[in-house]
């Protein structure tokens, strides 16, 4: 047909290529569905989000073969115009299919490990080049996946030649004719169309996906390509907030006595109360890698992985639904140890400037001496320019220990238990040790010199019904456990051990299937992402309580020197969770890449988008009547004011709460 109409060679081959890049964009759609597709999703819902795909695909294809059309105007930039434009083309086709492919690749990854998009949050890994490529290295079947990438490549190009010679020949017999410039208009008018958006009024962009109101839905319909180079804007800090504005609610919220609207004070005095102990009891706060509250023992979960913690947390004061503001470590850290949620968008707080200098409640401790314990390089998004907060604090980490490492993450979490513990049973002061785990994440390596350890071996059907993707994730998690009995076991045989306050909590949780444990929020929602074990265990100095209340990782500092008899100045957004002052029981929580901000309290779990005009209330218990619309619309409200005062202030204090800041 194309013959027929005289169309160019060109045009011809513009238009195979054109449909063998959308066969390969629309097929790693497909298996995204099949892949990673909620159960509870229909496919005849997916519908939608395959036709917006569609119009992000076509925009995609249309910028790859832009170039193409356009100097192809000129007859001598032609690839049907001699050997070296052709070469030049199939080459420059050759590698932009190379950075496709290795876009959906990596965005197939991405789509497996937190169940999103790529997106720019990617870039973070690159400023860590070392760390990453090994867990990169020893997670995947690097070597495999490069052979596949490469194959997939010279297929291509093999299939664009083989097109290239087709076109030639079907052309060969046919009488010259001029070069119709016409139809070169006419495929970079089309291809205009697509890149502007398909069949849509106004320009098609990155906010269009989360119309779908779902978002599984959103995330199909993104082209990864789209994303990631959206998202690139969000990685700059933008320091302008409305926090003013929320003053008085985040007053009331914080229960500041003297309030200073003007000077944006946000500075609490806390005097010891009759909890206090003046004993000065050490304190040693462990944040755990990826320690997901629904895969614990804690949750009910019958695969029982932590059956050692779960003794513990009956004998201590446990936080049964403590949440942690995000996902990531780095953000989990900065929030535990600052009190402030990490909201930057695209770019950890650690790694900016202007916000890793940060007070830290554990300056408070006065005549304490303090630790930091790390398996591998602290220098790993920069927790020691963050921990180096903590006035005269010694930092142990990869080098500084006799144990063998073991992976990319420096030496097992066993090891660096039982080196820190040597460390602290030779203090002759009062001491507040810091240790940072990390074997509960890939690659999930068990040490040889763990042999004695062996985690049951479970069908996988049954793994995944109780939210484990694998039986070597499975074994990590129950290691974990092992490394707590290790630690304390070894604790308990040593004199400080009797005056010292043992604290733990997740850094973050793990996206998975949470159903059997918990309401659907925890998997549709994903507040399984947060929901981490807070700890606080000291039998001879603390009476145990089981709390069901709805807490924060940022609460953690406050509540920690509340135990302790001295006054402490809080300028944060962390509470004291033991005060009986405390008012309202929620916690904040934020998802970067799609945009979602909101709060958890004890009945519902509201959110609303940074970026569209959509928000949701889910209940995060059972039992709860229905709600009726004036009743829901009044829960809506209070719950958005509070979440826009916590977003709005931390951004203020991310960049206002120095560390030099004096009572």
């Amino acid at each position: 047909m194309l013959i027929k109409w005289r169309v160019p060679k060109t045009i011809q081959w513009i238009v195979k290529l054109f449909f063998i890049y959308l066969f390969i964009f629309t097929l790693f759609r497909v298996a995204t569905v099949v892949w990673f597709k909620p159960a509870t999703t229909g496919y005849m819902e997916l519908l939608p989000a395959f036709w917006l795909g569609l119009k992000y695909d076509l925009r995609w294809i249309s910028f790859i073969l832009f170039p193409i059309a356009i100097f192809s105007v000129y007859p001598r930039f032609s690839p049907f115009k001699g050997e070296l434009p052709k070469r030049i083309w199939t080459y420059y086709l050759g590698v932009i299919t190379l950075l496709v492919l290795f876009f959906y690749g990596a965005d197939f990854g991405q789509f497996a490990y937190v169940n999103a998009r790529l997106n720019a949050d990617a870039l973070i890994f690159a400023e860590d080049p070392q760390e990453s490529l090994q867990m990169v290295w020893q997670s995947y079947p690097v070597i495999w996946i490069l052979v596949g990438l490469i194959g997939a490549v010279m297929m291509m190009v093999w299939m664009f030649r083989r097109t290239h010679v087709e076109v030639e020949g079907k052309n060969v017999h046919i009488h010259k004719f001029s070069y119709r410039r016409r139809w070169h208009l006419a495929a970079i008018l089309l291809l205009g169309w697509f890149m502007y958006g398909f069949l849509t009024a106004k320009p098609l962009n990155f906010f269009r996906a989360f119309s779908l109101n779902d978002e599984f839905k959103s995330n199909l319909a993104l082209n990864p390509m789209q994303n990631f180079f959206t998202t690139l804007r969000f990685r700059e800090p933008d320091y302008h907030t409305r926090a003013h504005d929320y003053y008085p609610l985040m007053k009331d919220f914080l229960g500041m006595a003297n309030p200073n609207r003007q000077t944006m004070d946000f500075r609490r005095l806390a005097l010891p109360d009759t909890r206090a102990l003046e004993c000065k009891p050490n304190i040693v706060l462990v944040i755990c890698e990826s320690f997901s509250m629904y895969k614990s023992s804690m949750s009910g979960n019958p695969l029982n992985s932590t059956p050692y913690f779960a003794d513990m947390c009956r004998k201590g004061i446990f936080f049964e639904r403590c949440f942690t503001p995000s996902f990531g470590t780095a953000r989990g850290v900065f929030a535990t140890l600052t009190g402030i949620p990490d909201v930057q968008l695209g770019k950890f707080s650690t790694r900016n400037e202007a916000a890793v200098n940060q007070r830290t409640i554990i300056n408070e401790f006065e005549g304490y001496d303090k630790f930091y314990f790390i398996g591998g390089r602290s220098q790993f998004n920069n927790f020691s320019g963050l921990v180096r907060n903590i006035h005269g604090v010694n930092i142990y980490e990869e080098g500084d220990y006799k144990s063998p490492k073991v992976n990319v993450w420096g030496i097992s979490d066993k090891n660096l238990f039982l080196e820190a513990n040597d460390v602290m049973k030779k203090q002759q002061k009062p001491f507040f040790a810091i240790i940072q785990t990390a074997d509960n994440h890939r690659p999930f390596n068990i040490p040889a010199e763990d042999s004695a350890f062996q985690a049951p071996q479970v069908h996988p059907d049954t793994l995944m019904k109780y939210g484990f993707e694998s039986q070597k994730e499975f074994t990590a998690f129950a290691y974990t456990d092992y490394c707590f009995r290790k630690f304390m076991e070894a604790a308990s045989r040593e004199l400080y051990y009797e005056n010292t306050i043992f604290v733990f909590v997740g850094d973050h949780g793990v996206e998975g299937n949470a159903s059997e444990m918990y309401p659907k929020a925890w998997t549709d929602q994903r507040l399984s992402d947060e929901h981490v074990p807070l700890l606080f265990y000291a039998p001879g100095l603390l009476n145990p309580q089981w709390r069901k209340e709805v807490v924060s990782q940022i609460d953690v500092l406050p509540t920690i020197a509340g135990l302790i008899d001295m006054p402490y100045l809080n300028t944060t957004l962390g509470r004291d969770l033991l005060n009986p002052l405390k008012k309202e029981n929620l916690a904040f929580i934020m998802y970067h890449a799609p945009g979602w901000i909101g709060v958890v309290n004890d009945d519902y779990f509201y959110r609303k988008n940074i970026r569209i005009k959509k928000d949701e209330l889910v209940p995060v218990r059972e039992g709860l009547s229905p709600l009726s619309k004036q009743a829901e619309d009044s829960v809506k409200k209070k719950l958005s004011v509070i979440t826009s005062g916590i977003y709005e202030t931390a951004r203020w204090m991310l960049v206002n709460n120095p560390n030099h800041v004096k009572k």
